[in-house]
């Protein structure tokens, strides 16, 4: 039986103007057996699945149960990619897709549809990108969550419901992002690696090397290295000088040490180097430092 909950929204040029606004949102089960996509769409959504669509609208979809097919322009039009619960994959504004579920499991979908300059931007900076639409994410409650409070945001539509919907659309992209990369480290044991390499940072930051690191965890170290800054944002070394830099950040707000001291204490044994070190990474020289963190320089 079909269960369907479906919403679809006028968007105007002052909704767009705030990073992100949502043409569409819902959620349907198809049934084993079922003909898919079913007729109760606006025309523009509803399409054949031998000859595809283009949508002028990004849409974030979750599948949480039964299985499936995808085909993308990027992907190939002949190349049918298997979806299966716990799966979430975007849709390009202008590029020809198509889907459905295995007529033996059906499945169920979430969707919202959206445009805006905020989703573009992560698309341009590659977080975003029709090479790689799908993001593994398991069945979260976090997610369905969302998906069921944007539909109920839509259906009452009460002032200012379109910012709101921007602010679902931005958690879900993060989580999508967020948890499909966590996948893909946790496949590989690589975040067991980089926990280890960060406790090692942590433990001994004022004389630890990435060269020894990589070492104690039998990596080469340009796969270290590659591997740190993919999963951190950080390359090895310069996280070693953030965690050196919190510390003195917490000597100098904390202690009544000589800046020279605390310099040594974190691993600087030139002062000197220690001082342009600090105030390239804060704005501040570490005499400033202190005298903002202790009330004296406000």
């Amino acid at each position: 039986m079909e269960d369907v909950h479906l919403k679809y929204l006028a968007v105007n040029l002052s909704d767009l103007q705030w990073g992100a606004a949502v043409n569409s949102v819902g959620q349907q089960r198809i049934a084993p057996g079922m003909s898919y996509p079913p007729r109760n769409h606006p025309s523009r959504y509803i399409f054949n699945v031998e000859s595809g669509r283009v949508l002028h609208e990004y849409q974030l979809i979750y599948i949480t149960e039964g299985r499936g097919k995808f085909s993308s322009e990027t992907l190939g039009r002949n190349r049918a990619i298997p979806v299966s619960s716990g799966m979430m994959f975007l849709l390009f504004p202008g590029e020809w897709h198509s889907y459905h579920p295995d007529p033996q499991t059906g499945w169920k979908e979430y969707w919202i549809g959206f445009n805006g300059e905020f989703v573009n931007n992560l698309a341009d900076n590659k977080f975003l990108s029709k090479e790689r639409p799908f993001f593994r994410v398991n069945i979260r409650e976090d997610i369905v969550s969302l998906y069921n409070e944007a539909i109920s945001v839509a259906v009452t539509q009460e002032s200012g419901f379109q910012q709101l919907l921007a602010g679902i659309v931005a958690r879900l992209l993060s989580l999508a992002f967020f948890y499909d990369r966590n996948y893909q480290y946790q496949k590989s044991d690589t975040a067991n690696k980089i926990g280890q390499a960060k406790v090692m940072i942590n433990e001994s930051y004022q004389d630890i090397t990435p060269e020894e690191i990589a070492a104690k965890l039998c990596l080469s170290y340009s796969t270290f290295r590659k591997t740190f800054k993919e999963y951190t944002g950080f390359s090895p070394a310069r996280y070693i000088n953030e965690v050196r830099m919190s510390k003195a950040k917490e000597l100098l707000t904390n202690t009544s040490l000589s800046i020279k001291e605390v310099a040594y204490h974190v691993g600087y044994n030139n002062h000197d180097y220690f001082f342009t070190a600090f105030r390239n990474m804060t704005g501040r020289t570490p005499a400033d430092y202190r005298s903002m963190t202790q009330g004296a320089g406000i």
